[in-house]
């Protein structure tokens, strides 16, 4: 995503631990959803639990999931992700797996949803980058969207109000749907991962949201 008067987002760097860690993860899921991980990404999974102590960490929810990322960082490399990636959210043919917000909400891509989606998006400022190839309701640009909504510099945008707006509009909906489908897909290992780390993750999202 691009803001419509910036070549790129400016990040609040007064962050709370608490909320940097939080858009450190939207981030990094960002990555990891967006295109296979490099071998840089992965060592520094890798490295993560041994030199730095995220404030995530302390939440025990989250801690065994992003565990085994680490552990499966470790143990894996580049290569191995970037053929499960392909031959699950690329494929050859036929797409094993969609990662688009419209597909899980009508059956179809680029549908209503994806509109309104883009309608929220220009309201806040914020529209499709050239350098980006996927639509805006992919979930790596939807967590895009989430990290800048918690760390952007405007804070007439970039607040918790925003936050639980966008995540229950155009997040929550239908990313259940998602993570049952890269729970139940057989052939996954390394997303399968991921994937429950989103889903713990946005759990806890989804429960602070809640109590505002």
């Amino acid at each position: 995503m691009s803001d419509k008067e910036n070549t790129s987002l400016e990040l609040d760097t007064n962050l709370s631990a608490e909320d940097l860690a939080r858009a450190d993860l939207y981030g990094l899921l960002a990555l990891l959803f967006y295109a296979p991980p490099p071998t840089e990404l992965l060592e520094k999974i890798a490295q993560f639990g041994q030199d730095m102590e995220p404030s995530l960490e302390s939440t025990s929810i989250l801690q065994g999931p992003w565990n085994d990322l680490v552990a499966l960082a470790k143990a894996s490399n580049a290569q191995e992700w970037a053929e499960e990636y392909d031959s699950s959210f690329i494929g050859v043919g036929k797409q094993e797996i969609f990662l688009y917000g419209s597909f899980y909400l009508t059956g179809f891509l680029n549908e209503k949803p994806l509109a309104a989606l883009r309608h929220d998006l220009e309201k806040i400022g914020l529209e499709g980058s050239s350098d980006i190839t996927e639509t805006e309701d992919h979930i790596a640009c939807l967590c895009e969207v989430m990290r800048y909504l918690i760390a952007g510099e405007d804070l007439s945008i970039c607040n918790l109000t925003q936050q639980k707006q966008f995540f229950n509009q155009h997040v929550r909906i239908w990313v259940e749907d998602l993570f049952d489908v890269l729970e139940a897909y057989p052939n996954l290992k390394y997303y399968k991962v991921v994937g429950n780390l989103t889903r713990t993750f946005f759990d806890i999202e989804g429960q602070a949201f809640d109590m505002i």
